[in-house]
């Protein structure tokens, strides 16, 4: 299966944040074909907690072309929405990241499969249980509830389900 990451901690034309999600699942949807989606989750931002808080989520897809075609269908899909890259890490409408492509293990200088920061990251590991509650990491072979388990005490605190 692929799992995707989407996030958004700016209101946009399309709306707020969670209506910002579902405008970029809708889209993803015209190209690949969506087999679940977790819960809503709010996190602060990271690294700059002092830029708006985040809502996200994981959805789980089937998709028929390879990794990089389906990470320039979602970077189109970020310019679309209105996401600017600007500085690393600034707030933005949309964020949209290939978490897992069926098991592949990529790293190059476009695209780095599994995500390399996914097993540290709250806004990740949780809506990905909800989706996947069997997950394995594909590098490491560590299953989800592992994962969680060693995130730090205020990664399980400040994150929020929210519907």
């Amino acid at each position: 299966m692929i799992y995707l990451s989407i996030g958004s901690n700016l209101k946009s034309v399309w709306g707020n944040k969670i209506d910002n999600i579902n405008k970029c699942i809708f889209l993803i949807s015209k190209f690949a074909k969506i087999k679940d989606i977790s819960n809503f989750y709010k996190t602060p931002s990271y690294p700059n907690r002092l830029f708006p808080n985040f809502v996200n989520v994981i959805i789980r897809i089937e998709y028929k072309g390879n990794p990089h075609k389906l990470l320039r269908n979602l970077n189109l899909i970020e310019k679309f929405m209105g996401r600017i890259k600007r500085i690393k890490n600034s707030p933005r409408v949309c964020d949209i990241d290939i978490i897992d492509f069926n098991g592949l293990v990529i790293e190059n200088k476009i695209l780095n499969l599994p995500h390399p920061s996914m097993h540290k990251r709250n806004f990740v590991l949780f809506p990905l249980r909800d989706v996947s509650p069997n997950w394995h990491h594909p590098v490491t072979k560590k299953n989800i509830d592992f994962l969680t388990k060693k995130l730090s005490l205020s990664s399980h605190i400040e994150i929020t389900r929210i519907r």
